[in-house]
């Protein structure tokens, strides 16, 4: 260490909310002694993926395993710590009761949608305040794309009496931008839904890092 502080010895003096990215990445890797060793393999680590800890934890193990040396056991140590991260913030985002804008909807989902390997589309279904009525996977599909049956969609929002309506899903290829796919299924869910006086609030993509929001280009 820099200061001539172990890992340990800055936790104890400091709190841990006091390491950096590689000390955070050095104490997950789990060396006993946290050692110089062990810390310039987490340097070197964060390094390989452009200083990202996000990238990182998006990383398949068996490519994790194979940056910076780091072996079966480290990568899987730090596959774990990231998941755990993501299903913490995933429970905090269901607290979310109310949506104001398409971050609030990019704060629920994206814990969940980021890393997956396909595709998945979910429906928010909401009063006229924009409460939060419920919420649910749709479909399911592969990395290129998901089928969308825009009737169940404005099927459950009758059961529910739900008004409003928004729509999101994920593009595994990172990009946010939407396909003719897309923009075919939004005029699709907004047409039917509007046949029942409900509105289609928005249709929100979100990819790694990134998200797309109809609404807010002006596209609803």
């Amino acid at each position: 260490m820099s200061d001539g502080l172990t890992l340990r010895e800055k936790i104890a003096a400091r709190g841990i909310e006091s390491l950096s990215d590689a000390d955070l990445l050095a104490v997950v890797m789990g060396e006993e002694s946290a050692s110089t060793t062990t810390s310039a393999d987490a340097e070197q680590l964060l390094e390989a993926f452009g200083g990202s800890l996000t990238a990182i934890s998006n990383e398949e193990i068996a490519r994790l395993r194979m940056t910076a040396g780091l072996g079966l056991r480290r990568a899987e140590r730090i596959a774990a710590a990231a998941e755990l991260g993501r299903r913490v913030t995933a429970q905090q985002s269901e607290q979310v009761q109310t949506i104001e804008s398409s971050d609030d909807i990019r704060r629920m989902f994206a814990p969940r949608m980021e890393g997956l390997q396909h595709e998945e589309c979910w429906a928010i279904f909401l009063t006229a305040s924009n409460r939060i009525i419920d919420s649910r996977r749709i479909s399911q599909g592969g990395v290129s794309g998901t089928v969308v049956d825009h009737r169940l969609v404005v099927k459950r929002a009758l059961e529910l009496l739900a008004p409003q309506i928004i729509v999101v899903h994920n593009h595994p290829s990172g990009s946010a931008q939407p396909s003719g796919n897309d923009d075919q299924i939004t005029m699709r869910l907004r047409e039917a839904a509007a046949l029942f006086d409900i509105r289609l609030l928005d249709h929100i993509i979100i990819a790694r890092g990134s998200h797309f929001s109809y609404a807010a280009v002006g596209r609803l």
